[in-house]
């Protein structure tokens, strides 16, 4: 057991904060806890709202946001800053966030550059960002955010479209689906069509596992005929996004340092379903759900090719 003697000097600079003096086992001894270290911190508290009851625990997760703030030192891609998973590993952030169930299956081919650049947020055919929370259910908003765009851009419904991904997150475990735990949008869209979806006014999201509530899942209804897997190629999945925006699976291993920019530090590891929304200035533009405070506005600019995996498992749904 080390000592760590946290110097949270009075006034000003560090908002008040006084001495505190914890003993407990340091997650790493390279990393010092510096004055700068400890505004930054508090910064970090007040903009996420981050709250701790247990002042040993609050220590560790301050070791842990310095950690983090070393990964964002030595980025060069100016692409890195905090974000609201700064007082997470990486292990715990893959636990709560990256638990698509996907085979990783083979590479795509990226055979041809991106042209013809296309945005569908300021053609008005994407709903507003959403919030997952801690629930590792981004294969619902994947597919709930490729039917409300397939439906805006069918003429069938506006942007204020909102289904409901608890009901594909309590009601699709018969087809693979796995809730919190995890899943993927090609089950989900297997089960809109057998069954139809629900609006959120109905079957609110609770970012928690839940029995299916059938009784919930009233009118409005909407379905799909069918679902199109694109072709693994980057030519099929630019083809495909001038037609509407696309579910994707993604290696976002490393999307919890994201801030801006055009984004290319990953691998091809499919773990989170989002959704294409654009090409933008001869990138990818893609949707998140991890709120509006994440990445550019709930997005992230992905470099063209194919980043992160993007055209490796991609979907849309089929009126």
């Amino acid at each position: 057991m080390n000592k760590l003697i946290l110097l949270a000097l009075a006034g000003t600079v560090l908002l008040g904060a006084t001495l505190l003096l914890v003993n407990h086992k340091r997650v790493s001894d390279d990393v010092p806890i510096t004055e700068e270290v400890i505004l930054k911190w508090k910064q970090f508290k007040q903009t996420y709202n981050k709250k701790f009851s247990d002042p040993d625990q609050e220590v560790y997760r301050m070791e842990v946001f310095a950690q983090n703030l070393e990964v964002v030192k030595q980025d060069t891609t100016g692409t890195f800053g905090v974000t609201q998973f700064f007082d997470l590993t990486a292990q715990e952030f893959a636990s709560i966030y990256l638990t698509l169930q996907v085979e990783n299956a083979e590479e795509a081919v990226h055979d041809a550059e991106l042209n013809g650049d296309i945005n569908w947020v300021t053609a008005g055919k994407v709903t507003a960002v959403k919030n997952q929370g801690q629930c590792g259910s981004c294969w619902a908003f994947s597919t709930t955010g490729a039917l409300e765009s397939a439906l805006i851009v069918a003429g069938q419904a506006t942007n204020t479209i909102n289904l409901s991904e608890q009901q594909l997150v309590d009601c699709s475990t018969s087809y693979g689906n796995q809730g919190c735990n995890g899943g993927l949008m090609d089950n989900a869209f297997k089960y809109i069509k057998a069954n139809q979806l629900t609006t959120e006014s109905n079957y609110p999201y609770t970012g928690k596992d839940g029995k299916c509530n059938s009784a919930a899942i009233k009118a409005p209804l909407y379905s799909l005929k069918g679902f199109t897997d694109v072709a693994k190629t980057t030519s099929a999945l630019q083809a495909a996004i001038q037609k509407q925006p696309v579910a994707i699976a993604v290696d976002a291993s490393k999307w919890s340092y994201y801030t801006g920019g055009v984004f290319s530090n990953c691998a091809t590891q499919l773990n989170h379903g989002v959704l294409l929304v654009g090409i933008v200035n001869g990138n990818w533009l893609v949707k998140n759900s991890w709120g509006a405070s994440w990445g550019e506005n709930g997005y992230i600019t992905l470099k063209a090719g194919n980043t992160c995996g993007l055209a490796n498992a991609a979907s849309y749904p089929t009126e």
